[in-house]
């Protein structure tokens, strides 16, 4: 997620703001080396959370530079609250636009609309802490902004195609 690999092994952020706070985390856990394991646990993944964030790339079709910035602006507040209770007319007002207009302009630009957006958003995250942690299947929907547990299962099944707790095993079999 973060474009490293063998033939390209070299980070580059490609944001001011979360290369900072990366760094910030970094230092914190060095700072903190007697802190308990969950804690630094937790810090370690803000630091890996960032460091993703600031390397991935969204692709935006051009576009006017204002629409731009609204699309900019919508996708930073997905990033940064897809965990809580969000709706598309809260990334609307972020913004400054009507629901319908944002709705038209997000859709135009990213090529999903501002829902399925925030949907495989939230799903992304989901598979990584499926895969990464030990967590539950309850503990990961409200990680990532699902209050009940069976809507998460169900839309996590509609794009994996499979059970959250399935596809959790099948990714363990794989390695």
């Amino acid at each position: 997620m973060a474009g490293l690999s063998p033939d390209n092994p070299v980070y580059k952020a490609r944001s001011k703001e979360l290369r900072e706070s990366m760094m910030k985390e970094m230092i914190y856990i060095v700072e903190n080396r007697d802190s308990s394991p969950f804690h630094l646990i937790g810090h370690l993944y803000f630091f890996i959370d960032y460091l993703a964030r600031s390397a991935a790339e969204i692709k935006i079709h051009p576009g006017s530079k204002l629409r731009d910035f609204y699309i900019h602006e919508a996708i930073v507040f997905i990033e940064q609250n897809f965990q809580n209770d969000i709706s598309i007319e809260d990334i609307a007002e972020v913004c400054g636009l009507n629901r319908t207009y944002f709705g038209k302009i997000f859709k135009e630009a990213v090529g999903k609309s501002p829902q399925e957006f925030l949907m495989n958003y939230r799903m992304i995250k989901a598979a990584e802490l499926l895969k990464l942690t030990k967590l539950s299947i309850g503990d990961i929907s409200s990680a990532v902004g699902y209050e009940n547990q069976l809507h998460f299962s169900r839309a996590f099944k509609n794009i994996y195609g499979s059970s959250p707790k399935n596809w959790r095993t099948e990714q363990m079999l794989k390695e």
